[in-house]
């Protein structure tokens, strides 16, 4: 866990500093992916640390949220609260927001709190955020972000003069050439005057041992680790993963195989082990399409049972290609190299480690991952082989 040296920066912080003192708690109100937890948590921590007396509790808004059962079982399995319930320095998460009924109720439940600070952290839809912090908290200080309203737009108007005070809405040209750990960091500083030090906003991750253990076994049972005379013993191994939520930035499935066939290929590959990661939904397609394929040394992995399978197998892996999704924000928190597949259009995402990150970004401004060919990850490859160094390519 990093050291953080949190400490008074701005005279004037959003929220007044004799209200925290006398504050109890608070609430933040953020729709969570992996990867926005993965920096974020840096800033949480810093207030935690900065003000020890106030209990922080957190909702996670479902932006999946729906009223049919049949995906209820897959959304309250989201593992993100795997993680967040290995968090001591949280006291309180609000993560049954997945169906219209649950949230009603978690809103309920949130109310007789009776916050005396909400913070919105919601960077979609905000003014509907802004609506739920201050329907939370009728009387308390609510804070919310704030997006540019034209001048006719009437009702965002009202919404966001309910707010007592805001952050403004981020985007490349307010804040140019800044990584997204950096945008939160200046978040916290707006709200509390907290510093938090660019070496403490890099992405960390706690693995229980129970978890390591288990990644360990696997890999025992796959053949990628070993003693004494088992010459496959110390072969690198490769975990690839294509899958994003969003189709912008995932790979086809199919391009995995292509990888794992023109990595074979090379003599510096030719007898890596391969983890192929797949989403559980996704199992099933997975199977049939690796069936019958002779893949020595190829295996599938879903963290079916709980988040913390994913980075502890990421933690025994030599090499990470991934799109443009949480994995390949955990490589920088294990520590692994990792060759990140993005678009160009949310630079503020790019890996947080340049030394151990290499960055290949689809050719053409509105271009989808899908479009980077095998090519161009096998020419990354090859040139990493001879310059010590990985370098954006």
């Amino acid at each position: 866990m990093p050291d953080f040296a949190a400490k008074m920066l701005m005279s004037t912080p959003l929220i007044p500093p004799d209200l925290l003192k006398k504050s109890d708690k608070i609430l933040f109100i953020a729709h969570l992916a992996l990867g926005d937890f993965t920096y974020l948590q840096s800033s949480l921590q810093a207030f935690c640390r900065a003000y020890p007396h106030v209990k922080l509790h957190l909702w996670v808004d479902e932006r999946r949220r729906t009223s049919r059962t049949a995906e209820w079982a897959h959304l309250k399995k989201y593992a993100l609260y795997d993680w967040l319930a290995e968090c001591r320095y949280i006291d309180k998460v609000y993560n049954r927001t997945y169906s219209p009924a649950l949230f009603e109720q978690s809103i309920d439940e949130a109310v007789r709190q009776d916050y005396p600070i909400v913070v919105s952290l919601g960077v979609l839809e905000r003014h509907k955020y802004a609506t739920l912090a201050r329907r939370i908290s009728p009387r308390g200080f609510v804070v919310g972000q704030k997006n540019r309203v034209r001048p006719y737009d009437l009702p965002k108007r009202l919404i966001y003069r309910k707010l007592d005070a805001h952050i403004a809405a981020y985007n490349s040209v307010s804040h140019p050439g800044q990584h997204i750990s950096d945008i939160y960091a200046d978040w916290f500083a707006q709200l509390f005057g907290i510093e938090i030090p660019a070496a403490s906003r890099f992405p960390f991750v706690d693995i229980p041992e129970k978890w390591m253990r288990h990644a360990r076994e696997q890999f025992s049972t796959w053949g990628f680790s070993g003693t004494g005379s088992d010459a496959q013993s110390h072969s690198k191994v490769v975990f690839l993963n294509s899958f994003s939520k969003s189709a912008e930035r995932s790979w086809p499935l199919e391009r995995t195989l292509e990888m794992i066939q023109a990595m074979r290929g090379q003599d510096a590959w030719r007898g890596a082990g391969f983890v192929v990661n797949v989403v559980p939904e996704e199992l099933g397609r997975a199977r049939s399409l690796f069936a019958g394929r002779a893949l020595d040394r190829v295996h599938l992995f879903s963290a079916e049972e709980n988040f913390f399978q994913l980075p502890a197998i990421l933690s025994l892996c030599d090499l990470i290609i991934s799109v443009e999704t949480a994995v390949m924000h955990l490589a920088n928190a294990v520590h692994v190299p990792v060759i990140a597949l993005m678009r160009q259009t949310n630079p503020e995402w790019v890996p947080l480690d340049q030394a151990n990150s290499t960055v290949i970004t689809a050719s053409g401004r509105k271009d989808w991952v899908e479009t980077i060919p095998v090519a161009r990850v096998m020419e990354t490859l090859s040139q990493q082989s001879e310059v010590p160094a990985p370098r954006m390519a």
